[in-house]
């Protein structure tokens, strides 16, 4: 841990020099050949949602021409930078990062921006106030957060007749997803006098820990009458300690979140789970095709957007064997 976090601390502090410098440096570009070492660091692989996201990018190597040097980070900032730099030592052509968190990975893609290595970004975002796309990584491949944060709210406000107490389950503190879903549903259930957020608290987008804080945020608040949770697999968590709570989910208590993992598709169609906002892990396939742009010389828009779905009792059925 201490090699970890002398590393992080080492490329925050030329952060600052690197980012002054960043326009006249210029993106690092992508040579057009057939064969590509491709660097993938994911966050961590503790849900499901991470493990099929690692499986979409590892089934597209072969078909894309890439030999995948991947990585793990456990969950951990400091560990993540580290694996970068560990691939920038390895020279590979390309990196796809799942960051963490948007601040603490800026000084990671600063520091292979400097060693002619683009980055593109998946499924979160840095942070745009320090690092910019186009200008120091390629591209942000992901959904609209804050999209998903007021289709959420807007399913839960008619659910609810506009009337709520809600207990919200946050994901990992500073991560871009945590952030703008926070956002996107609180904006919209403000304007509802009738929905009241009555607790807030980081789940850390695990089950288990969004059990725990539910059970405890519970007791402080017995009055609750619906849950959001900025994923499935807190909402899993918060189902399980709503029923050990002796509160029916699903009638007690509304429940909506976001992914659309095949376990929130049955706790739907079990009708403990009100609704998903779905969240597609599969970026093998979009992270392909973009690079496979770059390298022939296109320019790419700074988001390359992904569409989402959405699942209730309307469609859960329909769309159970193709959850993960």
């Amino acid at each position: 841990m201490r090699v970890r976090s002398a590393v992080l601390a080492s490329l925050i502090a030329t952060c600052c020099v690197a980012a002054a410098t960043a326009a006249a440096d210029g993106l690092p570009k992508l040579p057009k050949k057939a064969a590509y070492k491709v660097g993938f660091a994911q966050t961590e692989s503790n849900n499901p949602w991470r493990i099929a996201e690692t499986q979409s990018m590892k089934d597209i190597a072969s078909k894309c021409g890439w030999t995948l040097v991947y990585t793990d980070a456990a969950s951990s900032a400091s560990k993540q930078v580290a694996d970068v730099q560990s691939m920038i030592a390895q020279k590979v052509d390309l990196i796809v990062l799942a960051p963490r968190e948007e601040k603490p990975l800026v000084p990671a893609v600063m520091a292979a921006k400097k060693a002619g290595i683009p980055v593109i970004a998946v499924d979160r975002d840095l942070d745009q106030s320090v690092a910019k796309p186009g200008r120091d990584y390629v591209t942000f491949i992901g959904s609209d957060f804050v999209d998903q944060g007021h289709r959420a709210a807007e399913w839960l406000i008619k659910a609810t007749g506009g009337k709520a107490k809600i207990i919200e389950l946050e994901g990992t503190t500073g991560a871009s997803p945590a952030n703008n879903r926070k956002k996107g549903f609180d904006e919209t259930v403000k304007k509802q006098s009738g929905m009241q957020i009555i607790a807030s608290q980081d789940g850390d987008f695990a089950r288990d820990k969004g059990r725990q804080v539910l059970e405890s945020l519970l007791q402080a608040h017995p009055d609750v009458t619906a849950v959001y949770a900025h994923n499935d697999e807190m909402a899993m968590g918060a189902i399980a300690a709503l029923e050990a709570a002796g509160k029916k989910p699903g009638k007690d208590v509304i429940v909506v979140s976001i992914d659309g993992t095949k376990d929130a598709l049955q706790a739907i169609i079990d009708g403990k789970l009100g609704a998903t906002v779905q969240s597609s892990p599969f970026f093998g396939p979009i992270s392909c095709k973009v690079a496979q742009r770059y390298a022939a010389g296109e320019k790419i828009e700074p988001w390359v957007k992904v569409s989402d779905l959405f699942f209730d009792k309307s469609n859960a059925q329909a769309n159970l064997a193709n959850g993960f």
